[in-house]
């Protein structure tokens, strides 16, 4: 049955997102859904006050969405090192006393701090990144996500990955975000949308034809292949559901 209206999607604006976003608009009618493009925080706070049906939502941010519910065997995760959630610093990691956070997604600024607390028995002074962030004459430690990872590596002589971080600390994947709903939505719509997610991944290359620069192709393609894992599995869950579990004790 057609709708009056079409289903809002809030996807993050990352490039980690390029597979899905392709295959949503290759697969989905678009008098069915309309899709923005947001960063993670946004994703969760569209969701949160109903602006939209479905949001790619940072996981930290589930608790914080009345009735949310995942909806999706795919995500945005790591078994590993994943080259965009970095702390990154001037000093070594014991000589660090405050740390910049980036405002984009909630998951990785807890990340950071249950890393720091539970695992590295830091108690580092958290700081607000400013509108201007990040300046790296002014900001000795940070953490950062998503593609601008890329124009500050050269900056900061000591890197952390905090998904390679977290695996070798509880030995699981990491999971930053997932598909998620605040209510019930029609199961034929949900089987529809995970097959364009589906059709989506496995034609990662078109998917980079169609967003990414030329001269990025061959790094995205290596960076979406290599290092961002998809499949919302067993593991990966067990991952979400420690992680989720650690924040309640910070």
């Amino acid at each position: 049955m057609k709708r009056d209206k079409p289903y809002k999607v809030s996807a993050v604006s990352y490039a980690n997102t390029f597979p899905f976003i392709y295959g949503i608009e290759q697969k989905m009618n678009h008098s069915d859904l309309e899709m923005s493009l947001d960063v993670p925080a946004v994703c969760a706070e569209k969701l949160s006050k109903g602006v939209v049906d479905i949001g790619l939502v940072p996981v930290a941010e589930l608790s914080n969405i009345p009735n949310a519910q995942i909806i999706s065997k795919y995500c945005i995760g790591a078994i590993g090192e994943v080259k965009t959630v970095l702390l990154m610093s001037k000093l070594p990691l014991d000589e660090i006393s405050e740390v910049y956070l980036d405002s984009e997604s909630k998951t990785s600024v807890n990340l950071i701090k249950v890393l720091a607390s539970r695992f590295w028995k830091k108690n580092w002074k958290w700081q607000n990144a400013p509108s201007s962030f990040p300046i790296p004459e002014k900001h000795d430690s940070i953490v950062l996500i998503g593609d601008k990872t890329y124009q500050f590596r050269d900056d900061y002589p000591y890197i952390y990955d905090l998904a390679e971080v977290w695996l070798e600390y509880t030995g699981k994947p990491f999971v930053f975000a997932a598909w998620v709903v605040n209510r019930k939505l029609p199961i034929e719509f949900i089987q529809d949308f995970n097959q364009a997610l589906s059709f989506g991944l496995h034609n990662i290359d078109a998917a980079l034809d169609v967003y990414a620069h030329e001269s990025q192709k061959d790094e995205l393609s290596d960076y979406l292949n290599n290092y961002i894992s998809y499949d919302l599995d067993e593991a990966k869950l067990e991952g979400m559901e420690l992680f989720l579990n650690y924040l309640k004790t910070i």
